[in-house]
């Protein structure tokens, strides 16, 4: 019998009328995997692959045949806006069969809650920290809410494998496994995966059984891919440096359309000469999109004119959204903002209508939803300006266009976003917009290299050479998470013993590299400053101190905030904003500018009038994690002559511009170059975490035996120092790998009296763990030495 005949009749009424001519191969994959065994699944398939029916046809066949006695299915997703999307998609499949589906988080109303306490059955819709309130706040409910549980999915699972929210993620699941007294299979879903059997491994985490990961042949896919640079000031690379020698780079004239299957699309193509692929190299692997290489922009009328003078690669974006419906991809939600006030105000120039929203996660939930609302109208030709919000499987309509602007940090990342286009038959399209201050005249020849349009070919190369993305990091000291996961219990379950608390979050999956003595440090750490304290009877309780933490709706989730200050103009709420200025100065959201009226710090309000201008935003820290194996990608593109073709005129010119600056400065051929006198620069292509330990053992452990002064990091690209006049880069090298190879505890790479935080509870933490997890769990030291060691 096929997995459509097995499905129920609801189900295949739902495909008929849906006017699906077949199953898609994740869809038959996992319905085999569902139907047939009792393993855990992991779901991996390109964007728009159709994953979450896959997974919920089986689960709703199950639940129609043999209706669970209470919620019968968790689906966790990242965001809030993603379970609002989702609901409504289950909503539909479900209502015909009568399959109740819930959805839980801040913005749902207590009546849909209070339906779901008094009768729980179906699907429950949440994301991690709404999981958290629940085991905490609901503690004795839980086990009549959820003992049928039968399946957890986990939506964008490699979204929740950053930082401590993914650990998080499993705790919750474990707790909730104990407290129901159920066995539930988790079946995970993504898109960008790097290492699916290591992930595989992750979430089958503690519960005895195996993941299955199917491999699926899917049809070729084909891609549009443009990559255009600017100057944000003064001329454009010039496309003389183009006319190349002795084997520099050839110019790319024109490259023509394929279609998917390959084949020219009309006129027979020119051959366009590809650079040297590596033995490995994926192409021609089945399941994996082809690459359809878009024309040079200048091939597409632009649409519109942006004003004279206007910032060049914003111009470029104006003049060519307009009567499309396009996504705009910034790496930060200031950047967003800049973004979206220029655009709008180039429609307001022209005398145009905005056509231009803007989405991030400091703006209040109406105004994101009435961006996505508008967005999904068929009639309307907007453009949204997003950061990873709209990354994920958020349905904004139909997309025919992405721009990027800058590199983003991953492949993952890029994939993610390149895949929200193309939806319902169209490929797959995205404009990558690289900007670049120009260098000035008396520069340090490695600030004059494009290193974010180096970025940006390395991820794009990476991915179409290798199949390449990065694989999780999941071998973290998490002593933060430890730290809340160690109150949250409390706060559930109430008074335990030592030895009770320490089997409960110690026999938790994600801390088996945490030791019992690592565990007493922390506890008589809580206990010393009122987090936890003790009872007559000898057990633990949360504290006073504790509960000021525990009793904030902040504390389910374990992701860094800012202190925010609501933005309030009149009666309606803008967003949210972190240092606020003061009355009379001006704050850029929403894509407007307003002034401030007045600024209540006690009730973090902020009171605004809208304004015209321009003006930056500031919302927080946006850190990017960059991987070692996207560093040796750039060098090798810095050093190669091999034309990519999606590059456009001025990109072509700014990479020629930088091989030539690379050769002449023989940045690809020693790790250390001279810049003239005793002024050096160490270009070790290492990742962010592996660079910052190589920074650090310069620092602590050379410093001394090779002079080194005024050390100025451009992390993870490029360093510079002056160094003793007696020191060569023989001796450099030495010393260095010396040093790393002496080096037998991590902990040496902190500095004296440091306490590095970076998590959200690390405050909460005694300061040696906070240095040990640092030091054993976020630095990578193996990475620094293998690198050292080849420069010997």
């Amino acid at each position: 019998m096929s997995v459509f005949d097995r499905y129920a009749p609801f189900v295949q009424d739902f495909i008929y009328d849906h006017e699906w001519e077949s199953l898609r191969g994740i869809q038959v994959a996992a319905g085999e995997a569902i139907f047939d065994t009792e393993d855990h699944v992991l779901l991996t398939a390109q964007t728009a692959s159709g994953k979450t029916e896959a997974a919920f046809f089986p689960i709703l066949t199950e639940f129609w045949e043999n209706p669970p006695a209470s919620v019968g299915a968790i689906y966790i997703g990242p965001t809030k806006a993603l379970i609002n999307d989702q609901f409504y998609r289950l909503t539909d499949l479900c209502r015909e069969a009568d399959i109740p589906v819930w959805h839980w988080h801040g913005d749902v109303s207590a009546s849909h809650k209070a339906k779901l306490m008094k009768k729980p059955s179906g699907i429950l819709q949440l994301t991690p920290e709404s999981l958290e309130a629940i085991l905490m706040r609901r503690h004795s409910a839980v086990a009549r809410l959820f003992c049928d549980l039968r399946y957890v999915v986990i939506d964008e699972v490699h979204s929740l494998l950053r930082g401590d929210r993914g650990g998080q993620c499993l705790c919750l699941i474990e707790r909730l496994s104990r407290m129901a007294g159920v066995d539930p299979r988790r079946i995970g879903l993504s898109a960008t995966i790097g290492d699916p059997e290591a992930v595989g491994a992750f979430l089958a985490a503690g519960t005895g059984r195996k993941t299955i990961v199917p491999r699926v042949e899917e049809p070729p896919r084909v891609w549009r891919l443009s990559m255009e640079h600017f100057y944000t000031t003064g001329p454009q690379a010039p496309e003389s440096l183009l006319q190349t020698t002795q084997g520099a780079e050839a110019d790319v004239l024109d490259v023509q359309a394929v279609d998917a299957t390959g084949s020219p699309a009309g006129l027979p193509s020119r051959t366009v000469p590809q650079g040297p692929m590596p033995p490995d190299a994926a192409s021609g692997e089945q399941g994996c999109p082809s690459m359809e290489i878009s024309p040079r922009a200048t091939a597409e009328s632009p649409t519109d004119s942006a004003p004279a003078n206007a910032d060049p690669g914003c111009a470029y974006i104006f003049e060519h959204t307009r009567g499309k419906k396009c996504l705009i991809f910034t790496n930060s939600r200031e950047e967003a903002e800049d973004v979206c006030t220029v655009l709008r105000a180039y429609c307001e120039h022209n005398g145009e209508p905005d056509r231009f929203l803007i989405h991030h996660g400091n703006l209040s939930a109406s105004i994101r939803e009435s961006a996505e609302e508008l967005m999904r109208d068929e009639a309307s030709d907007l453009s949204i300006v997003a950061t990873a919000t709209l990354e994920l499987g958020i349905d904004v309509g139909r997309l025919e266009r992405a721009f990027q602007i800058d590199a983003p940090f991953t492949v993952s990342g890029f994939l993610q976003r390149m895949g929200r286009t193309g939806r319902r038959d169209a490929p797959p399209e995205m404009w990558f917009v690289m900007r670049e201050d120009q260098p000035e005249a008396r520069a340090l020849t490695p600030e004059t290299i494009p290193w974010k349009l180096l970025q940006g070919i390395a991820l794009v190369q990476l991915y179409r050479e290798e199949r390449w993305v990065e694989p999780p990091r999941l071998d973290r000291l998490p002593y933060s998470l430890l730290c809340h996961q160690a109150l949250a219990i409390l706060a559930s379950e109430g008074e335990l013993t030592p030895a009770q608390l320490a089997t409960r979050v110690l026999t938790l999956t994600v801390f088996r590299r945490v030791s019992a003595d690592d565990f007493r440090e922390l506890l008589r750490f809580l206990l010393a400053h009122d987090y936890v304290e003790t009872t007559e009877a000898g057990g633990l309780i949360v504290g006073l101190a504790g509960e000021r933490v525990t009793n904030n709706y902040k504390f389910y989730a374990v992701f860094q905030e800012n202190v925010e200050y609501t933005v309030r103009c009149e009666s309606q709420e803008i967003g949210t904003l972190v240092a606020p200025p003061p009355p009379g100065e001006k704050v850029a959201i929403a894509g407007h500018v307003w002034i401030v009226e007045e600024v209540d710090h006690k009730r973090h309000l902020l009171y605004v009038t809208q304004v015209k201008g321009r003006v930056p935003a500031y919302f927080g820290e946006c850190p990017g994690d960059i991987n070692t194996r996207v560093l040796e990608r750039m060098r090798r593109a810095l050093d190669e002559s091999a034309p990519y073709p999606y590059l456009q005129p001025n990109a072509r010119a700014r990479l020629a511009q930088a091989r030539r600056v690379a050769r002449n400065g023989g940045l690809t051929k020693e790790p250390l170059v001279n810049l003239g006198g005793n002024m050096w620069c160490l270009l070790p292509w290492l990742g962010s975490y592996a660079f910052l330990a190589l920074e650090r053992l310069l620092k602590i452990k050379c410093a001394k035996k090779l002079g080194l002064k005024g050390l100025d990091s451009s992390r993870p690209y490029y360093m510079t120092f002056i160094m003793a006049p007696e020191v060569d880069e023989r001796a450099f090298y030495t010393v260095v790998a010396n040093e790393a190879e002496a080096l037998a505890d991590p902990m040496e790479l902190i500095y004296p009296g440091e306490v590095p935080t970076f998590e959200k509870y690390d405050e909460l933490v005694p300061e040696l763990l906070v240095r040990k997890g640092f030091a054993e769990g976020t630095l990578d030291v193996a990475g620094m030495k293998a690198r050292v060691a080849q420069w010997v």
